[in-house]
């Protein structure tokens, strides 16, 4: 480690908002000062629940922009569309139609015999 870089580390006293005091280490003030806090855990509106914090996310944010959409439209909503087709569910729909088309090119070959 260099010296001379790092900040002195020594031991100080926290006194909470009700009287409470303990003993830390802390690079703060000097060797035996006494840290009064104003705002503590224990008093805290976050900690406590006093506070109703707001929501701000982007979706809180559409959701109360969009909030009485549906309640504007007479409309009934609209059943739900069906599930897209997975990959393999399209290969056996394709193969079902060109055996279908095979098939009925059979059929007409037999007719015109």
């Amino acid at each position: 480690m260099k010296q001379g870089i790092h900040p002195d580390y020594h031991k100080i006293t926290v006194v909470m908002t009700d009287g409470t005091k303990y003993d830390t280490h802390s690079t703060w003030g000097k060797e035996g000062d006494v840290l009064q806090l104003d705002v503590d855990p224990k008093t805290h509106p976050a900690w406590v629940g006093g506070v109703n914090l707001r929501k701000t996310g982007q979706l809180e944010k559409f959701e109360n922009k969009f909030k009485n959409f549906g309640a504007m439209s007479s409309k009934k909503p609209a059943a739900a569309a069906p599930a897209p087709a997975t990959k393999t569910e399209k290969k056996a729909e394709k193969t079902e139609k060109v055996e279908n088309k095979a098939e009925k090119a059979e059929k007409k070959d037999d007719e015109a015999k």
